[in-house]
């Protein structure tokens, strides 16, 4: 209160507050230290910049995704066709999702990314992607239940160590406060791996690999959905989950993924 005199403080006051003085400085001397050491790279081309993310040449290089596009696959138009106009995929080969987002197009730098995050162990990559997931996805994310990421078989678990659709799905959770449900989807199957297959191959492959169990279809039925993964090229993999989920009566499932292929322009039907 005004007018009232501050009790003086004792020695061993003036102890700890000099204690708690040192303790603030050796952490601002080490951050400093480790700073210099190890300043901060990009994640693409590891060169130091200020910040997170990417530098400004890699940032440049990146090809976000933005409207116009299909509604359906979310695959970018060269123009705008006006709302609902669906792309030639969309009608000629609707897949069992409802509605599909990516963040970016895969391509070199995107390609950089996710290869470091699925197979050197760049774990640290995932919060920025999936930020860009998260922003990109923000139509899908606002009226859904759940999060839920491409698993992985056990044996591949096992061997990889971690799930990098689970690190991105995790990002996103943080983002948006979309639960995630890592525990509900399961790999029944393992697969092979989808590079180098042909897209009928693909469709093969993955076909009755993913399942609900019994025990776990209550915690999906009637729940608005929304898939992880890190790459979306034929779509096969995402497809074969949303009609896992579909099964276990997902009231909608919807896929979001860091890059899609974008095979070339293509003008809307």
């Amino acid at each position: 209160m005004d007018g009232e005199i501050a009790p003086s403080r004792s020695p061993l006051g003036h102890l700890r507050g000099a204690l708690g003085f040192c303790r603030n400085g050796v952490r601002q001397m080490a951050k400093l230290v480790l700073d210099i050491a190890l300043p901060t790279l990009c994640v693409a081309c590891r060169e130091p910049v200020d910040g997170a993310g990417v530098c400004a040449a890699c940032w440049a290089k990146l090809s976000f995704i933005a409207p116009p596009y299909c509604p359906r696959l979310g695959i970018p138009f060269v123009y705008d066709p006006g709302p609902d106009m669906l792309s030639m995929e969309a009608i000629a080969d609707p897949p069992a999702y409802t509605r599909a987002r990516a963040a970016v197009r895969y391509d070199e730098v995107a390609r950089t990314l996710v290869h470091a995050l699925k197979y050197q162990d760049r774990t640290d990559l995932a919060p920025t992607m999936g930020r860009w997931m998260a922003r990109a996805g923000h139509e899908l994310l606002g009226g859904a239940d759940m999060l839920i990421p491409v698993p992985l078989h056990w044996r591949r678990a096992w061997r990889r160590r971690y799930n990098q659709s689970g690190a991105l799905a995790h990002a996103i959770g943080e983002a948006s406060g979309v639960k995630l449900r890592g525990d509900l989807l399961a790999r029944v199957r393992a697969t092979e791996q989808q590079v180098g297959l042909s897209r009928a191959q693909r469709a093969s492959n993955v076909q009755g690999a993913f399942e609900v169990s019994r025990e776990r279809r209550g915690e999906v039925a009637g729940r608005r959905v929304v898939v992880i993964d890190d790459v979306l090229t034929s779509g096969a993999t995402l497809d074969a989950c949303a009609r896992a989920l579909l099964r276990a009566k997902a009231a909608q499932v919807d896929v979001l993924v860091f890059a899609r292929v974008v095979d070339s322009p293509k003008a809307p039907i």
